[in-house]
């Protein structure tokens, strides 16, 4: 039962909240890549995602009474949200001791890293570890227990120290075959675990409100700027080599740039089949977001895409339709993101693992795209691929 109020909230608990959201709505009116109406449409929809994002962490903050929350998801986009992934953060001390215990499913990667710091428009949070459930033991039915607390000179299995700093503890989930089983997750502050939280102090609703606030103008902040950090430098409709992600996790490699294209063009992106367990590709538009993966082909596995004889997979960005299986639709993005990703790997990734890229005309591929003819795909085969994304989804998001 509440006890009496103390102290009367004669101030306007919301007006951070709304000051910072008109304040984001010009941010994404005068972005400097807005052009069609459609990305000011996406704009607003990037902005609505962050609206629900940031009172949904604000209201998660509890370092010692903590739980996973799902972060860019389909409706909450942020940061070039991976479509085969499934992101869950929660807040730390790096004095106090996390429980995590879980199952392992079927994907094709499970990962954590600890963070320090938070995004900024000048800055990523500082990676003090990262590793996948390689690094872990895990029992024969699949179940794990792993801690988290401060650095030990002799930890036991399943240990991994914080570090001085540590903010948030960050798990990925990676599905090459989007029926996977995915695994469960649960985090505990070691201590508190059958406590309850104090009664919330004066002022509490007002400080979660003022984050979140923060929170919104901040991250649209920080992802204008950050292709400029990563992408916009390169020279348009090329990929650089793979290389090991920056600020990332440790055994993941990514290949990475920018494309431009007229109506009348098609891109051809040509990269081997890898043995890494994990190998997708995903568009991105200017808002440095994922395109939409649920009702359009913008993304493809290596278990989604057609393989050619020779052991390459050849991939066709164009806003016509060529009636090929590795069609990747531009869904009327003149200029977007090309982002390729290869998880769980056991070793060094070089030039000759990385996409080529080719520009030709849009008419031309027919005799200039090898294995034209069995890449082919019928009206209502496309179809069957479409619902299988959106099935797959809709049983994600039920996770």
């Amino acid at each position: 039962m509440e006890g009496p109020m103390t102290q009367p909230m004669t101030q306007p608990l919301t007006q951070a909240f709304a000051d910072a959201v008109l304040e984001a709505e010009q941010l994404i009116r005068n972005a400097p890549h807005v052009e069609t109406e459609q990305d000011l449409r996406e704009g607003f929809d990037y902005l609505a995602g962050m609206v629900r994002q940031a009172l949904s962490a604000a209201w998660a903050f509890d370092r010692d009474f903590p739980y996973f929350v799902r972060s860019a998801t389909p409706y909450t986009k942020v940061g070039l949200d991976n479509p085969d992934t499934l992101y869950f953060s929660a807040n730390i001390h790096d004095d106090a001791e996390y429980v995590v215990t879980g199952r392992r499913g079927t994907t094709a990667d499970l990962s954590f890293q600890i963070l320090a710091g938070n995004y900024t428009p000048a800055e990523v949070p500082g990676s003090l570890n990262a590793f996948d459930d390689r690094a872990i033991e895990i029992n024969a039915d699949g179940s794990f227990e792993l801690h988290f607390g401060p650095p030990r000179h002799d930890p036991p299995p399943n240990y991994f120290g914080l570090g001085a700093g540590a903010s948030m503890l960050l798990a990925r989930e990676v599905f090459s075959d989007w029926t996977s089983t995915p695994s469960t997750l649960r985090i505990q502050r070691v201590d508190k675990i059958g406590t309850a939280p104090p009664a919330p102090p004066s002022g509490l609703l007002q400080k979660r409100m003022n984050a979140a606030a923060k929170s919104v103008t901040g991250q649209i902040k920080t992802f204008l700027q950050f292709p400029e950090w990563f992408y916009l430098k390169l020279p348009v409709n090329t990929m650089w080599e793979p290389r090991l992600t920056p600020g990332g996790l440790a055994t993941q490699y990514s290949s990475a740039g920018h494309y431009e294209l007229a109506e009348d063009e098609a891109m051809i992106i040509t990269v081997p089949v890898s043995e890494a367990p994990y190998q997708g590709f995903q568009l991105g538009n200017m808002w440095y977001l994922s395109m939409d993966f649920i009702n359009h082909q913008t993304s493809l596995t290596a278990d989604q895409a057609r393989h050619d004889p020779d052991g390459k997979i050849r991939m066709v960005l164009s806003e016509q339709n060529p009636g090929l299986t590795n069609w990747l639709e531009r869904t009327g993005h003149r200029r977007g993101y090309l982002q390729f990703r290869w998880q769980r790997t056991s070793r060094e990734f070089t030039v000759a693992d990385g996409p080529t890229v080719e520009v030709v005309p849009f008419a031309d591929l027919p005799t200039v795209l090898p294995y034209y003819d069995q890449a082919r795909i019928s009206p209502e085969e496309w179809r069957q691929r479409i619902a299988a994304r959106q099935a797959a989804v809709a049983d994600r998001m039920l996770g």
